[in-house]
């Protein structure tokens, strides 16, 4: 039973990224699908058209499992091991420079919503 639960709340979040991808195409918006797919579950579960029981478990499991997504990506810059060691400096660097841009980031706005949140 709870395995099946899991598969059901996986597929209701796969299909709101699916139904994502198909508003973005028909629409010819230029955000990813999956973004759009993000928002759509926020709106219903902000609606209470969903309850956050109904995906909660779905999605501690694809949380869980994260690193494997990102498997593929691994294999294929070893695919392109020469242009690894030609600019690996300058990609450490972006990536170094757009960690630390996304954490001030995310400082700022976590500030920001705190001030909002001890404002009502």
């Amino acid at each position: 039973m709870y395995i099946s639960k899991i598969v059901f709340q996986v597929f209701i979040l796969l299909g709101s990224s699916i139904l994502g991808n198909k508003i973005t195409q028909l629409f010819q918006l230029h955000v990813p699908g999956s973004m759009v797919g993000i928002l759509l579950i926020f709106l219903l579960l902000e609606t209470k058209i969903i309850r956050l029981e109904w995906l909660e478990a779905g999605a501690n499991i694809l949380i869980t499992e994260l690193i494997l997504f990102f498997i593929p990506s691994a294999v294929g810059v070893i695919q392109y091991r020469q242009i690894m060691l030609d600019n690996g400096i300058r990609f450490g660097f972006v990536i170094f420079l757009s960690t630390v841009t996304v954490m001030i980031c995310t400082g700022f706005l976590v500030e920001f919503v705190n001030k909002i949140g001890r404002g009502r």
